[in-house]
């Protein structure tokens, strides 16, 4: 089953990068671990299917999920869920509360914070179509910590380095990024 597009055939909204982004979420996790592993991690059964009633109406009935309490995968995430913790807390307390509902939010950020897990760039990992349609999703529901980023890092190291500050640890490998050896892998083009 081609689980993107059959969660783009029951979307709201075919371009908006909120959908976008949690159709590449949903989509990667089905793929990887099937349709009987709570697709999330963070989010239980009642808050993925009102994701999905939301965003994606009527697509359980062509997935035909069977989750129960116990569908979360460890093996999702690893020993890294600590870190979805850290970001979706980093992305809870820069939501602006004008973007959408409480439960919103916490779909987007759990989304966003399980995608940041992933190996390639972040607008990538959304499965977005370019990095355009991330800065957009991020400065419309995080437009405080999307304007922080003033020199365009790359979003996935931005948010790790948003995460060092607030523990007030500072491992860069110099004192400021335009003089450090890894500016290229920080500030490049994607």
């Amino acid at each position: 089953m081609d689980f993107h597009a059959t969660l783009m055939r029951h979307a709201v909204s075919t371009d908006n990068p909120t959908v976008l982004a949690l159709a590449g979420v949903l989509a990667s996790a089905f793929e990887q671990d099937g349709v009987h592993v709570l697709p999330i991690r963070g989010l239980d059964v009642q808050q993925t299917q009102w994701l999905l009633d939301r965003w994606f109406p009527g697509v359980e009935a062509a997935l035909a999920p069977a989750w129960t309490s116990a569908s979360a995968s460890t093996a999702q995430h690893g020993s890294r869920y600590d870190e979805v913790e850290d970001l979706v807390m980093l992305f809870a307390d820069h939501v602006d509360a004008r973007a959408g509902t409480c439960e919103e939010a916490t779909c987007v950020g759990h989304a966003l914070a399980c995608a940041c897990l992933g190996a390639n760039h972040l607008w990538q990992d959304l499965r977005l179509p370019s990095r355009r349609e991330l800065s957009a999703l991020l400065g419309y529901w995080y437009p405080r910590l999307a304007a922080k980023n003033v020199h365009d890092m790359k979003w996935k190291k931005f948010f790790y380095k948003q995460l060092c500050e607030r523990e007030g640890l500072f491992v860069c490998k110099a004192p400021s990024c335009g003089v450090c050896t890894d500016y290229a892998h920080c500030f490049g083009p994607e």
